[in-house]
């Protein structure tokens, strides 16, 4: 089978690897982007392998960075670009279940092929677009079916993260879990909790963006894997819940993190934390998720809190639980606040302080209930009305 590598992405790293076999070495396209390029979706960067050892890609190019020579990778730099080349190698002795204990350099693409996760990730590709494929991928990948390379036991012990990405796959392709590596998940999804939190909530949170996200959490279930993930071990009701919301892809997976807040009632800061989340993406959960608990009848000040990055997570929230709930009442009343930022108010501190209020803790709570009053519609934002509620 031929690939047409007219894309930029290969089209520019096709002669670093036209220089690595002209040296007498072999080269080919692996990975995500192989995979992609023949489902007809986008793709990203490129990841080229090659039978050259890291020392012998160093003679080949001028310009190299050694940004994983430990596990033989070498970034060849052309023309302001960076292309990764990894040497084909051999990995063993996984005793924390997620990396090797040793790897070793080899001259076999079919060696290098065999440690890879599933069949559809371990196709390669040369130059001129010819697919190589030993492991049965092409297959794989018309049926839509997600197979581990090999023994799919060996595989989940060699990285246990591989288990999280199946069921994110899953989401991500609209495939499905082969029987055999879907038992084999079941059965060793105990490993996950060798995987630091920060790798299972990167797969997690790309699951939760997926097309066919259903799919994926409904594995993610089937299979144990939310027992070893953060404060989920005691959600089955919940995430079965999470599974059956329905509705179009969720472009933000803010949608995905508040409909689990919800549904769990874990407290949104202790459920982020422990999903070592960014603490933007926190707090933009938290003020959906207290609006989403008050929807279809939020109070004007629940509108405000929410401000306008939280409200369309918490309306899409919304309607992924009730698919008739109509957003467009919610949305109109905040376009109709009197104000929808704190700096919208018309009086501030400073301007306080200037007509006699004392600086100090009953400054900040003074301040407080003009901008409740205000956006409850109570006082006018005029300067000279919030002065005289204010008694200065």
């Amino acid at each position: 089978m031929q690939l047409d590598l007219s894309h930029p992405e290969f089209k520019a790293a096709i002669p670093i690897m036209k220089a690595i076999e002209a040296a007498g070495y072999e080269a080919y396209f692996v990975g995500g982007s192989v995979r992609d390029a023949l489902l007809g979706l986008p793709i990203h960067d490129v990841d080229i392998a090659s039978s050259a050892y890291p020392a012998e890609i160093k003679q080949i190019f001028q310009r190299t960075v050694d940004t994983g020579i430990q596990h033989g990778t070498v970034m060849v730099l052309d023309h302001g670009t960076g292309y990764e080349v990894t040497t084909f190698r051999t990995e063993s002795g996984y005793q924390d279940f997620r990396r090797p204990d040793q790897v070793t350099f080899v001259r076999s693409l079919a060696e290098d092929l065999k440690r890879r996760d599933f069949t559809v990730n371990a196709l390669a590709v040369r130059h001129d677009g010819t697919v190589i494929d030993l492991f049965g991928g092409l297959d794989d990948l018309t049926a839509k079916q997600l197979k581990a390379v090999g023994n799919p036991h060996e595989r989940f012990h060699e990285d246990a993260l591989r288990m999280m990405r199946g069921v994110r796959f899953e989401s991500q392709l609209g495939f499905q879990l082969e029987s055999a590596t879907k038992a084999a998940i079941a059965e060793n999804a105990p490993l996950l909790a060798h995987v630091s939190v920060e790798r299972i909530a990167a797969e997690f949170t790309r699951l939760l963006t997926g097309i066919a996200r259903q799919a994926g959490l409904t594995d993610f279930l089937a299979t144990g894997l939310y027992r070893y993930a953060p404060l989920l071990d005691d959600q089955e009701a919940a995430i079965t819940k999470l599974a059956a919301a329905s509705g179009p892809q969720w472009a933000e997976p803010a949608v995905g993190w508040t409909l689990l807040a919800h549904l769990t009632q874990v407290p949104v800061v202790a459920l982020m934390r422990a999903w070592k989340q960014a603490n933007a993406m926190t707090e933009l959960v938290k003020r959906a998720t207290v609006l989403l608990g008050q929807l279809p009848t939020p109070s004007a000040w629940a509108l405000y809190q929410a401000g306008a990055a939280a409200l369309p997570v918490a309306l899409a929230a919304a309607q992924a639980l009730q698919p008739d709930f109509d957003a467009a009442p919610v949305a109109q009343a905040y376009q109709m606040l009197p104000i929808q930022a704190k700096s919208a108010l018309a009086i501030d501190g400073k301007t306080l302080i200037a007509h006699g209020f004392a600086p100090g803790p009953k400054l900040g709570q003074v301040l407080n209930q003009l901008e409740q009053a205000v956006v409850a519609g109570e006082l006018a934002n005029d300067q000279a009305a919030l002065l005289k509620a204010a008694g200065v």
